[in-house]
Order: structure tokens, then C-alpha cells, then sequence
């Protein structure tokens, strides 16, 4: 099955059923029936009861034989699992196998600290994985390490994981693990091989813990995935308990390669009305999940058998969707979370269980579906990006590349920037006149530069502005494209009315509008839109430095007036995971490269309280209102302003050349006339859950006009995005990876130090990230990351 697509609006889901203890075959004719009621693809067992007794009857038998053996003094060897017979195992190669999602045996402990025990786990797990690799199974799952064992069960386990990905060389291999970290009791299967552990072996397994780790789960995953090295073929399958944890962990969660969501039948509630539905939360997790790039199936757990299987009639009463009455939430957060249902769960279930039988054989599937009908709508932001989530693009060089047409319609389609720069220019128009300040044009006109102004829509904009606000303006359109001026023309011709003044020039070697007697005047308000996703990361500070001759000294207005880069610790596997591929296969600078992406699938490692969140007397309700209430805490890199101070651009004239009143040349090269745009910054950032730290994630905040109407700003910051331009889609953030990712346990902090880069030729980045953790009142290093340089990959000026 391909991962699901969008379909206008709605998110196609894929949901399948899950019998832990199937009693019959996945037979064509079955899944042909479970198709009829809905369901996308069943599970199944890769081996039978069959091959679980003769296993049973082997390590009996060793048992048996290590016994008689003692007064022999002779020794055994280990016990061999012989290949599989036709009855220990009901699955065959099929047309529908691709819809089959398989399960290893749970009842195996490839963790067990008992050599015999993992032994005969690998032996049962590696045969199992061979034969549905020779049916072609495309999907299994496998049960996820025993929890119980602690940290020493989870080596053994992705050491076989990492083998069973050799013996399964298509299969996709998806480890199934409790989302909260709970550890299940030994009970539920008697014939559990760690049953049998010897006692001095299962004396090294911890207790069941009343309140285990909630990250125990993610904790095991994470050595898992670092074992295989991030394996495209290994991800996530996660069981959604009744009640579910912590935002953070939820977050990461999400972050994680999720492929299967497992749903079991206690994760349900009852509501006023007989209805199994999930809370809310359950629902906000599904949802986000179902905005993924590849969005997980969903499996159904021990909802009942398939319906019409001894009874075809049955499903032929089937009244068609839920409404949205009988899909309402349960009414009562605090009844619902126990793990099995309340009594009065229980009374609302018999009493409805005979006319649900009859009106709806499916209710759990039902109820699924509806949700999928009646998710969210998708915001601006995810409308435009589809398809672009976690897609890893190269910075834009605007200075050394001329852009293709479609680059700039990507900008253009822009619902907020354009309209905010409309503004800025409008209020920095209505102040000028209000100041009645005196212009650079002859008959009093303001005069405008719009610098590289690609296919015109500043252009547009500054008329708009000039219209609105009765303030006349002399508009000049620079451009070196030489494509782009070819449009620009035709715009001046078409649409501006030969109101504009086209150049064709680099804007750092234009001199200035040509006045009557042919000398060059000045500009009143010079407009750019040169900002990359960090802000300066495609050269605006260099750009801007060399037109600002052309700008009034006395009266000139730049906009954008300042702007500034801000950056935090992120947790990305997925994209941890593409730049391994890459490096190990056509770029081997890969991860020396700041890229531009479109985070979806990541996780913030450093969090704070919202500044807006008042405390709470209540505990409960403030305990809640923190997990609400958590913002990524992203520190601010460094900032630039427009125009520059006339002394630093001096100096820098000064340098250039590598004159001996200039100075002995720069610290990276050159002679130093670009260092004033150099740039250093280093900050600790407190981490509160355990994680991995993969990289950083950049983004910027600008002030295009600070005036008596107050600021006009845009911001990519997700702290501040959304009170200065929700819903602006030109610019992704930047992620500057790291080659070894650093492990951070809880409590622990990240200190980063990052450089802005230059000498006269390029502009590049270099970053370095440090973990610490306090031990005794002592700091004590815990990692390091390579100091990693995008030099070679700079952005050439």
C-alpha cells in the first residue's frame, strides 16, 4: 500500500484490524469480507500455536537435558529450532499480501537476559522474518523490547532488529512499543518465554513498576534506531494507551518515523449515547499525525471479530456514517480514564451492545471514519507546503544564480508578505508628509528604489501605497536578471504605465537615479526583499551595504529597517536520517550544509512556559495549563540594521584594497572590508525530557518600518509568527545539522556557539553544540559535536 495522499482537503486514512489471537487464516475471501465493512488491511500472526508448543516442547526438553547432564557432568549444546512445517504457520504468498500486515510472535524475549531464552527468540524471530519475506509480505511488526529489563535488554533486542533488516531485505520493519512507557505484566501470556527464564537470570529483570518511566519507551526506540543507524526500512508503530501522556513525549513522539498507530479497544470510550468514541486528546494526536508528509495506518485492536464472517446478513443492516450525535465525546473526562471501562461504562455497553450489533457491526471503524470526514480544514500554511514537509532544499544564492520564473511565483503567492510591505511603505509615505520632510526629486515626489526586484511586486506594492496614501512617488525597479528585466518591461508597459524606471545592474554597482544634467541624485526609501530563512543567509546585510550610497544621508529610509536571526536545539530523526543517506552516498558535505526546510516531523528539546500564561491556584488545572502553554525556547543570534552607520562603512572602504592605514588584513582572509558584517553568538539552553539533539533550527524576525503608526513586522520565530504574520509562507526555516547527533538526558543543558563568517569573497556559517550536565554543584561535559563550517558551500558575494 502506498502512503496515504491528500484528496482536496481530506486526508485519505488507512485502517486496518488487529486480532491479537486470530483464529482464522487471512485468506483472500477473508480480506475480500473485511474490505466490504471498511477496513483497508488485516493483521496476522506469521507462525501458529503449533510452532509455539514445539518451541515450548524444546526448551522442555533442554531443560530436561541440563538437568540429567549436571550429574553427568557433560554439557548441552544450545537448542536449534528446526525450519517450519505447514502447520506452524497459516500464512502463504497471496494477491492480497501486500494488505497484510504481520505480526512476529510475542511470546519470544529477544532481550532476555537468559542466554538460552534469547537464543531460542532469535532463532523463532529470524525464521519468521525469512518466511514472510518469502511470501512477500511488505509490512511486519514486531512486539518491542520487554521493558521490564531495563536499559540491558535493548542492545540484545536492535542487534537482532539490525539482523532481522539483513534477512528481510524488502520488508519494512515497524517495532511496536507502548506510547506512555508502561510495562504489561508477564500474565497475559503464561507461555511468555521469559516465564521460563532461569532464576538467576530473571533475578536481573527490574520489577513492574507502579509508576514506570514514561520515556522508558522512547528511551528503548531511540537505541534501537541509533543501533541500525537510522534505517529507512525501521519505524514506529505506537500503542495508544487509554489515557495518554505528557505533551512533550507526545511531541516526541511525533517526531519519530511513525508508521502504524495501534488503537486498542480499552483506548475507546463510551458516550451519553452508546458510542465508542477517543477524547479529545487521542483525536489531537490523530490528527496531527494524519498531517504527516506520510501519515500512519491506524490499526483497530480486539474491537471483535470481523462481522458476517459466520453470519453474512449481519452487515447487510449497516445504516452508513455516524452522525455527528452519536460520535459526540464522552461526557466525563475523569470516568474514562481508568484501563478497563467504569461500571457505568459497562452498564451503557450492555445496554446498547444488542442495537449496535444490529445497527452498526463496525462501530470502532464507524467512528474512525467520521473523524476522518471531519477533521480540521488545513491551514494556509499547510495548503501551500504540501508536499514540501521535511523536503530538504539547498539555500538560495540570488547574487551568483539568475532564479527562474517559477521561483519568484513561489514568493509571490505570498497571502501576507507583499500586503505587509504595502503597508510599511504606505506608513512610511504618510510620515513623510506629516514631518513634511523635503525629497530627493525635483518636483517633490518621493523617491522609491525597489533593489532586486525580481518580477515586479514590490513594484506593484509601492504604487499601491502611493495611491492609498496620495503621496506621489518616482519609482525605480534594479534588477540583474536579465530574463526577469524582460518581464519587468513588460510590466512598466502593460500594467505600470510607464510609471517605473527600470535598471538593469547589479544594485551594488548602480549610482543612483540620472538627473537632467547627468549626474546621479539620491533615494528617499530604498525597498528589498533580500532576507533568506536566516535572515542574512542570502546576503542582504552585503547587498544592502553596497547600494546604501545611493540612499539620502540625511532623511533615507530603508525597508526593511532591521532584522534579526534567532535559532534552538531540535530533535529531527527523519531529517537526521535523509542527510545520513545522502552523505554516505553523493554528498559527502551533506550534513555541512544549512538547510532550508519545512519542518514538520521534529521535536524542540529546549521548552519554556508562555510569558502569557498566568499561574494557577489549582494544581491539576495548572499542571495542564503548563502543558498547554509550552513554547520552543529560541534564543536570539545577532541583528542587523539598515543603514549602516557612515564611520563603519568608512572604515570598510578603508580595508578594502589592503591599504596599510586599513589595517593587517582580515581574520579569515581577505583584507577585512566585509568583517563589520561578522558575527558571533553563544548561548545555554536548559533541557527538561531526555532526547537527541540533531541540529538546530533557524529562523529570523524584521521590522520592515518602525514608525508613528507603530511597527510593520514579519517573523518566521514560531514564538512570535503569529502575532506579526500568521498565515506568510515565503520563507521555511533554515536546519544547520549536526553529523553525530548528542545525547541529552533530562535536566541537562545544550550550550551552542554559532559564527557568521566572511572573507570579502563568501559569507559562510560555522556551529558547535555542547552538552552538560550539573553533577554535585559541578558541571561536567557529557558530548561535543564536530565544529561544523558551510565554507565550502558559502554564499558567494
Amino acid at each position: 500500500m502506498d502512503s496515504p495522499e491528500s484528496m482536496g482537503d481530506q486526508l485519505v486514512l488507512y485502517v486496518g484490524q488487529h486480532e491479537s489471537k486470530r483464529a482464522l487464516p487471512v485468506s483472500d475471501e477473508l480480506f475480500r469480507h473485511a474490505q466490504d465493512c471498511g477496513y483497508d488491511m488485516l493483521s496476522t500472526p506469521i507462525t501458529t500455536p503449533h510452532f509455539q508448543t514445539r518451541v515450548l516442547n524444546l526448551l522442555t526438553s533442554y531443560g530436561q537435558a541440563i538437568s540429567e547432564s549436571r550429574t553427568e557432568s557433560s554439557s548441552q549444546p544450545l537448542p536449534l529450532v528446526p525450519a517450519l512445517d505447514h502447520l506452524d504457520t497459516t500464512l502463504t504468498p497471496s494477491d492480497t499480501i501486500s494488505q497484510v500486515v504481520a505480526f512476529t510472535s510475542p511470546w519470544i524475549d529477544l532481550g532476555s537476559p537468559d542466554p538460552v531464552i534469547a537464543h531460542l527468540s532469535r532463532q523463532v524471530f529470524n525464521l519468521e522474518i525469512a518466511y514472510a519475506a518469502f511470501c512477500g509480505v511488505v509490512t511486519v511488526v514486531v512486539p518491542g523490547p520487554r521493558l521490564a529489563h531495563g536499559h540491558k535488554g535493548f542492545s540484545q533486542f536492535a542487534r537482532a532488529i539490525k539482523e532481522a533488516l539483513l534477512v528481510g531485505g524488502y520488508i519494512q520493519l515497524h517495532v511496536l512499543l507502548p506510547m506512555d512507557g508502561s510495562v504489561h505484566s508477564e500474565d497475559e501470556d503464561i507461555a511468555h518465554l521469559a516465564r521460563f527464564a532461569r532464576p538467576e537470570f530473571a533475578s536481573q529483570s527490574i520489577a513492574h513498576s507502579q509508576s514506570p518511566d514514561p520515556f522508558s519507551g522512547w528511551d528503548a526506540w531511540n537505541v534501537i534506531r541509533s543501533v541500525c543507524r537510522y534505517h529507512s526500512r525501521l519505524s514506529v508503530a505506537l500503542d495508544l494507551p487509554r489515557r495518554l501522556p505528557s505533551s512533550a513525549l507526545q511531541s516526541r513522539w511525533y517526531s519519530e518515523p511513525l508508521r502504524l498507530l495501534n488503537i486498542p479497544s480499552s483506548s475507546f470510550l463510551v458516550n451519553a449515547r452508546g458510542s465508542f468514541v477517543l477524547s479529545k486528546p487521542h483525536q489531537l494526536f490523530i490528527y496531527r499525525c494524519m498531517r504527516l508528509r506520510s501519515s500512519p495506518w491506524l490499526l483497530l485492536a480486539d474491537v471483535g471479530p470481523i462481522p458476517g464472517v459466520n453470519n453474512p446478513d449481519l452487515i447487510m443492516d449497516y445504516p452508513g456514517p455516524l452522525s455527528p450525535a452519536l460520535a459526540a465525546d464522552a461526557p466525563s473526562p475523569r470516568s474514562s480514564m481508568s484501563p478497563s471501562p467504569t461500571p457505568a461504562e459497562a452498564s451503557q455497553m450492555s445496554k446498547n451492545s444488542g442495537k449496535k450489533s444490529r445497527n452498526d457491526p463496525t462501530p470502532h471503524l464507524s467512528y474512525i471514519r467520521y473523524l476522518q470526514r471531519n477533521q480540521p480544514a488545513r491551514s494556509m500554511i499547510e495548503r501551500f507546503g504540501g508536499g514540501f514537509q521535511d523536503y530538504l532544499q539547498s539555500p538560495l544564492q540570488p547574487l551568483t544564480d539568475n532564479l527562474e520564473s517559477i521561483t519568484y511565483e513561489v514568493f509571490e503567492k505570498d497571502p501576507i508578505k507583499y500586503a505587509w510591505y504595502e503597508r510599511a511603505i504606505a506608513s512610511a509615505l504618510r510620515d513623510w508628509t506629516h514631518e513634511g520632510r523635503s525629497t530627493s526629486s525635483e518636483d517633490g515626489a518621493v523617491v522609491i528604489a525597489v533593489v532586486g526586484s525580481g518580477r515586479g511586486p514590490l513594484v506593484t506594492r509601492a504604487l499601491y501605497a502611493s495611491e492609498a496614501t496620495g503621496v506621489p512617488v518616482k519609482v525605480y525597479a534594479i534588477e540583474k536578471n536579465p530574463n526577469a528585466y524582460v518581464l519587468l518591461r513588460r510590466h512598466n508597459i502593460q500594467t505600470w504605465g510607464e510609471r517605473v524606471t527600470i535598471v538593469k545592474t547589479d544594485m551594488r554597482a548602480w549610482k543612483g537615479p540620472t538627473l537632467p544634467d547627468g549626474s546621479f541624485g539620491k533615494v528617499d526609501v530604498l525597498v528589498s526583499e533580500l532576507l533568506g530563512s536566516f535572515a542574512d543567509n542570502e546576503l542582504s546585510p552585503e547587498c544592502l551595504d553596497g547600494v546604501q550610497h545611493v540612499l539620502n544621508p540625511d532623511h533615507g529610509i530603508s525597508i526593511p529597517a532591521s532584522y534579526t536571526a534567532h535559532f534552538t536545539p531540535i530533535a529531527t530523526p527523519r531529517l537526521y536520517a535523509d542527510l545520513l543517506q545522502r552523505s554516505h552516498q553523493a554528498d559527502p558535505n551533506a550534513f555541512e550544509i544549512p538547510w532550508v526546510v519545512m519542518f514538520q516531523q521534529m521535536d524542540y528539546l529546549s521548552v519554556e512556559l508562555s510569558a502569557a500564561e498566568a499561574p494557577s491556584s489549582n494544581g491539576i488545572k495548572a499542571n495542564q495549563q503548563k502543558l498547554d502553554s509550552l513554547v520552543p525556547n529560541v534564543k536570539t543570534a545577532w541583528e542587523f540594521s539598515h543603514p549602516l552607520a557612515p564611520t563603519i562603512l568608512a572604515q570598510s572602504s578603508l580595508r578594502r584594497g589592503g591599504s596599510a592605514i586599513g589595517g593587517g588584513g582580515g581574520f579569515t582572509g581577505g583584507d577585512g572590508a566585509n568583517e563589520h558584517n561578522a558575527r558571533f553568538c553563544k548561548f545555554t539552553f536548559p533541557i527538561q525530557d531526555q532526547g537527541v539533539c540533531h541540529g538546530l533550527g533557524g529562523y529570523f524576525e524584521t521590522v520592515l518600518y518602525n514608525g508613528s503608526e507603530g511597527k510593520v513586522e514579519l517573523s518566521t520565530n514560531p514564538v512570535t509568527m503569529d502575532d506579526k504574520s500568521k498565515d506568510m509562507i515565503s520563507w521555511f526555516p533554515i536546519f544547520f545539522p549536526i553529523k553525530t547527533p548528542l545525547q541529552v538526558p533530562a535536566d541537562s543543558e545544550l550550550e551552542i556557539s554559532m559564527w557568521r563568517q566572511t572573507d570579502d569573497r563568501k559569507v559562510w556559517y560555522e556551529w558547535l553544540i555542547e552538552s552538560f550536565i550539573s553533577v554535585n554543584g559541578r558541571r561536567v561535559r557529557l558530548g561535543i559535536s564536530d565544529l561544523h563550517s558551510s565554507r565550502t558551500s558559502g554564499c558567494l558575494m
